[in-house]
């Protein structure tokens, strides 16, 4: 028998079915090809190892992270004994903290309620405050031998290896150091303290036996660096899945897991910790909190892509902490796919490709939050000390 249903049209208004219909199906493919373009298999993605490598240099040891614990929570570090690195990086919000970016040097209160001294002269941190957790993997790569020495460091990459990011804060104005001291001073100054306590003396010769004078501000690195590397959390679900447990994500995790790979997601956000740990120019706008333009160390607005691990804890998100849900940075996606740019001191030709390129659409967000809630754990040790060796009010002035 045959078709007779193209009989039933005349012929103009045939031609334009036909037309349509070849339209729609050109439409079709070429939306496929652009989807097949975009997809990254799961391949790309990882599990976390379920030890941390040390340096060779900078092997742990219990007596090494106990003085790191303590070097974490004393605001002695402080050029005016007021911040400590647990000022910004607390276990509650996963070693970061719930602000946009911090205030360091002459603040006052925690969370939210933080607000500086008055009168100031101190700005805001120039950064939203990235979480410590997980810093001990930072720069691995699936199939890469990985070593600590190289892991790249802060939104900018400005620093390689915990020990050497560990000391950056402490002779960084608003930060840590404050107006009291100059910045090739300070590290003499916090070491010059450290010697005049006496806990701290055993505790340096405990956790590096053998040296004369273990009290200078390299071990003072070594041991922050090493108390860091326990600070992991390594057995999501999505780790779990990783490892061959197919039980571990629902089978809506699972949907949104592949919508992640397909919009694009993965060309940055790749490996075990779902971060390539490149720079890229994607547009976000500045945070009010400082009067300049952040142009990144290359003044071209790139920034580091962040791990998309404990996000749950993290919030605000980006370097500038403008986007207080991730469907507000889903959707943040979506515009620079549509051809937006939230930055009016970036121009189109700056925009990273891989960025302009995604396909995120309003109702892939959804999905694509719940399989990124896969992917924390709250494992990890939220231990708060209660005293500190110097004497001084643990965390710093925080109440």
């Amino acid at each position: 028998m045959k078709c007779c249903f193209f009989n039933e049209f005349p012929g103009p208004i045939l031609s334009v079915l036909l037309f349509v219909m070849v339209s729609c199906g050109r439409n079709q493919d070429a939306e496929q090809k652009r989807e097949k373009k975009i997809s990254e298999s799961i391949a790309v993605l990882g599990a976390l190892p379920k030890s941390v490598t040390d340096p060779p240099d900078n092997p742990t040891n219990a007596k090494k992270v106990e003085l790191g614990r303590f070097l974490f929570y004393d605001p002695v570090l402080s050029g005016n004994r007021d911040v400590a690195c647990a000022t910004c990086h607390q276990p509650e919000f996963n070693y970061a903290e719930f602000l946009e970016t911090s205030i360091g040097v002459n603040g006052t209160g925690s969370d939210s309620k933080r607000q500086f001294r008055l009168p100031n002269t101190i700005p805001f941190v120039k950064r939203n405050s990235q979480s410590v957790l997980n810093t001990a993997f930072n720069g691995i790569q699936n199939q890469v031998d990985y070593d600590p020495r190289l892991a790249p460091m802060f939104w900018d990459l400005r620093a390689k290896s915990l020990e050497e990011q560990a000391l950056l804060p402490i002779k960084t104005l608003e930060e840590m150091r404050g107006h009291s001291f100059a910045e090739e001073a300070v590290l003499d100054e916090i070491i010059a303290r450290i010697r005049r306590i006496p806990e701290y003396q055993t505790l340096f010769s405990e956790a590096f036996s053998g040296e004369a004078n273990p009290v200078h501000a390299k071990n003072m690195a070594k041991a922050i660096a090493a108390y860091e590397r326990t600070l992991v959390a390594n057995n999501s679900r999505f780790d779990q899945y990783m490892r061959g447990d197919s039980n571990a994500l629902s089978l809506s995790e699972k949907d949104g897991l592949n919508l992640f790979l397909r919009t694009g997601c993965a060309k940055c956000h790749n490996g075990p910790m779902l971060s390539d740990f490149k720079l890229h120019t994607l547009g976000v706008p500045d945070t009010q909190n400082r009067k300049e333009s952040d142009t990144g160390i290359n003044n071209d607005y790139a920034f580091r892509t962040p791990t998309l691990r404990n996000l749950r804890y993290t919030a605000p998100y980006m370097h500038s902490g403008k986007f207080v849900t991730l469907e507000h940075v889903l959707q943040f996606y979506e515009d620079i796919s549509g051809g937006k740019i939230l930055n009016p001191h970036v121009s189109a030709s700056q925009m990273d490709p891989l960025a302009t390129q995604m396909n995120v659409n309003f109702r892939d967000i959804s999905g694509i939050v719940e399989f990124l809630n896969t992917l924390n754990d709250d494992t990890f040790d939220k231990t708060v000390l209660t005293r500190v060796p110097s004497g001084l009010k643990v965390k710093g002035n925080m109440d």
